[in-house]
């Protein structure tokens, strides 16, 4: 592992597991869920509100800083966190599910991924070398190999390539990061990919895990696939990650998915769907996802959430926020967002006390009893049109 980077691993339970993961900017207390800074912003949220949410890492995407403002733009500007005005760890993703989400945009081969800009519509061209270096030139904590993600429902063939291709991109931006200036100050993470197939995704791990990383993704997953398969694939992989280095689950939100992630052995999750489902009124409740611009909450003098402590259950009352969001006033997308962000914080800090206090079974059973998810083919429904609207969060 990088020098100034070390993965502590404190307490567990079954294959749950809490520690803390020490970087440059700051420890991780883990499990953890990183806000998602796409552009370099938690869209509606400052850096402040962020820190007050309790998130100790956020990430950035790696691809649409690239094309605005530019990494050299970035680097110049003395790194993305002084850019952004974060002082704690920062994750970058290196532009491969971008890639994968662009559809006609991008075209891929072994040597690695061309596309037009979706700003407008220039032509540019990854490889693991390049996405390597435009990572290191951000200057993130935390760094992500390029890898090949494809969809869920794709041939065995096009998994077995992808992955293929995913395992020689690693070895060279593996080897990348090693000739780097940065590679003491940033650690670089490899990807397990292999679709919803499990020798592939053994075959993916033992060669991911034959590198020594810094830490370790699973991939591919939350593209369409069932509930079911995501939670029996995530945890089938982690039994064949090692245990002394963070496990990270790419793109996984949902307060359901982060209580079965952390069951199944993850460290480490990210999403953009608290904050983007918050700008669209649906915030997380202790029963499930409401819509806070049904009727039933226009009269509720009362918070939405009587034992939630973020900024906007303590301020506001669910009427204000109905008022809000009919209004179409700013304001309901930055308080709606608050909410959300602190509500997967707040159960990422109760399952690691859990953890710590041998008792993360009990709080699980008790997260099911009253958390009612989002109807399976409602989900797949937004997520096929998230898939055609291919945008950015």
């Amino acid at each position: 592992m990088a020098s100034e980077f070390c993965f502590n691993l404190n307490n567990t339970q079954g294959k749950a597991r809490s520690g803390q993961f020490v970087t440059p900017h700051g420890t991780v207390s883990t499990p953890a869920f990183m806000p998602v800074a796409t552009q370099a912003t938690v869209k509606t949220l400052t850096p402040d509100d962020v820190v007050d949410i309790g998130a100790e890492i956020v990430l950035s995407n790696a691809y649409h800083l690239y094309l605005r403002p530019g990494n050299d733009m970035v680097q110049r500007l003395g790194g993305l966190h002084k850019f952004m005005g974060w002082e704690k760890p920062i994750l970058t993703d290196s532009g491969g599910f971008q890639a994968f989400s662009m559809g006609t945009l991008k075209k891929v081969n072994d040597e690695g991924i061309s596309f037009k800009s979706h700003i407008d519509g220039s032509d540019h061209w990854f490889t693991p070398e390049i996405a390597t270096v435009n990572q290191e030139k951000l200057g993130a904590d935390i760094i992500m190999c390029l890898d090949q993600c494809i969809a869920n429902g794709e041939s065995r063939e096009s998994v077995v390539s992808a992955m293929q291709r995913t395992h020689a991109w690693a070895s060279i931006c593996y080897d990348t990061h090693v000739l780097s200036s940065n590679y003491d100050t940033q650690a670089l993470f490899g990807i397990v990919q292999g679709g919803v197939y499990p020798d592939l995704r053994e075959e993916s791990a033992k060669y991911i895990t034959g590198i020594p990383f810094d830490g370790y993704a699973i991939g591919g997953l939350a593209v369409g696939e069932s509930k079911s398969e995501m939670y029996e694939v995530t945890s089938f992989v982690t039994e064949l990650l090692p245990d002394d280095k963070p496990r990270y689950l790419m793109g996984v939100g949902s307060p359901e998915d982060l209580i079965e992630a952390i069951a199944s052995g993850v460290d480490m999750c990210d999403c953009v769907l608290p904050t983007r489902v918050a700008r669209n009124g649906a915030l997380f409740t202790n029963e499930g996802r409401v819509n806070i611009s049904n009727r039933r909450f226009a009269d509720m003098d009362q918070p939405l959430c009587d034992d939630c402590d973020c900024y906007t259950c303590s301020k506001f009352s669910a009427a204000y926020l109905w008022h809000l969001f009919k209004s179409k006033e700013i304001l309901g997308l930055r308080l709606a967002s608050i909410h959300n962000l602190r509500f997967v914080t707040r159960l990422m800090e109760n399952a690691r006390i859990a953890i710590v206090e041998n008792t993360f079974e009990e709080f699980r059973m008790k997260f099911w009893d009253s958390y009612s998810p989002t109807d399976e083919s409602a989900r797949l429904r937004q997520k096929d049109r998230w898939l055609a609207a291919r945008d950015g969060e």
